[in-house]
């Protein structure tokens, strides 16, 4: 199985953040994680009808902008949001996006 690649707190870019926010799937995948705190990569697409590699690609996206942190536990892949290292480096971001999605 290949290496999960997660940027440091200090590597983590405005930029790259929202990038990865620009996406309506990425933006569903990080209001879910919102709820649930950790869920399996496997949990998550059961709900968002998108094809398997396309799930596999927002995830990645997320876990490199330093959005989502993965931890691998045998075959399976879970993810959470790095709330804390996001509020250190941006205040305030994470709570702006989550509550802007969850009024709309």
């Amino acid at each position: 199985m290949r290496a999960v690649t997660q940027p440091a707190k200090d590597e983590i870019k405005l930029v790259e953040i929202l990038h990865a926010l620009a996406d309506p799937v990425r933006l569903a995948i990080l209001a879910r994680l919102a709820d649930s705190g950790r869920e399996s990569c496997s949990g998550i697409s059961e709900t968002i009808d998108v094809h398997q590699t396309t799930m596999s690609h927002h995830y990645r996206v997320l876990r490199e902008a330093g959005l989502t942190w993965t931890t691998v536990e045998g075959r399976s892949r879970y993810v959470s949001l790095r709330r804390d290292d996001l509020n250190d480096r941006f205040p305030g971001l994470l709570d702006a996006v989550l509550t802007q999605l969850r009024s709309d």
